[in-house]
């Protein structure tokens, strides 16, 4: 199935994202937002997003000007009917997510492949919430969505193969390297990233060394390109803990458990950049 318009239920940093990369490719977009307050701060992100991009010579006027033609805004599900392909990045909620799957098997045409963005939601969950459960899977993409490379591919037991296979075609299409992951909690990349952070947090806590120096034993012993309280602050220690918290739902591992430093800082609110206080502090923030 060729993919010509897809749908973003979502505007805010990772569905803009989506919806930037997917019209610069060269797709018609729609997306979805709560009410026109956030439709209007959905489009002005995204033209300013663009016309910065044009002020650092990285893109044409034109080009610009093309990929918001192909970009629109509204605040009805319904007018996702002519979608081939709706992505969600919606907040990290598994009942309204299943809700709006639900919703979404009952508007979009019968061909339609439905996606979440979640990193960390019950993927099928959201299937067996429709119809077409062979149609639904996930698409994980990575914040900054336009720098990003990387997209993880995710399979439910029910996802057929040529929902994969085309998903996979389209995410190479808007300048992704796929990935394939089956439909298990954190997927790869936070399977991986997040235990390593905990360790780092309960490291920090046991006082074998300073923030300080165990980011940088991490970035220069390892070549990773920022230390891990560094990328701790960045991600946000709330969304850590929270997906923290749902890995050991599942699995029940110790090694999953947000240590008491973490839940700590995020009852202070020192939730990192955004608060302006992390493990770090941020002036200006």
């Amino acid at each position: 199935m060729a993919i010509k318009n897809v749908g973003v239920i979502g505007c805010g940093l990772m569905g803009s994202g989506i919806v930037q990369v997917a019209a610069q490719a060269g797709f018609d977009v729609l997306f979805v937002e709560a009410d026109d307050a956030l439709v209007t701060r959905g489009l002005e992100r995204l033209r300013q997003t663009l016309e910065g991009l044009v002020a650092k010579g990285k893109l044409e006027a034109k080009a610009k000007d093309e990929t918001l033609g192909r970009i629109a805004g509204t605040t009805r599900l319904e007018e996702l009917k002519a979608s081939d392909l709706v992505v969600e990045a919606m907040t990290e909620n598994q009942v309204l997510k299943n809700e709006t799957f639900a919703k979404l098997d009952r508007i979009c045409p019968p061909h339609a492949i439905l996606a979440s963005n979640t990193s960390s939601c019950n993927v099928t969950a959201m299937a067996a919430a429709t119809r077409r459960p062979g149609q639904v899977l996930g698409v994980h993409f990575f914040n900054p969505v336009p720098l990003m490379k990387l997209v993880e591919v995710v399979r439910t037991i029910l996802t057929d193969e040529a929902a994969v296979k085309t998903v996979t075609e389209w995410a190479r299409a808007v300048g992704k390297t796929p990935v394939q992951a089956k439909d298990s909690t954190a997927f790869i990349v936070n399977r991986l990233l997040v235990p390593y952070l905990l360790d780092a947090i309960r490291v920090y806590e046991g006082g074998l060394a300073t923030l300080e120096d165990i980011d940088a034993a991490m970035k220069l012993g390892c070549g990773h390109p920022m230390g891990p309280f560094t990328l701790l602050d960045l991600v946000g220690l709330d969304t850590t803990m929270y997906v923290a918290e749902v890995m050991f739902e599942e699995f029940r591992e110790p090694r999953y458990a947000p240590p008491p430093l973490l839940k700590r800082m995020v009852l202070a609110g020192h939730l990192g950049r955004k608060t302006g206080r992390g493990f770090y502090r941020y002036e200006g923030t």
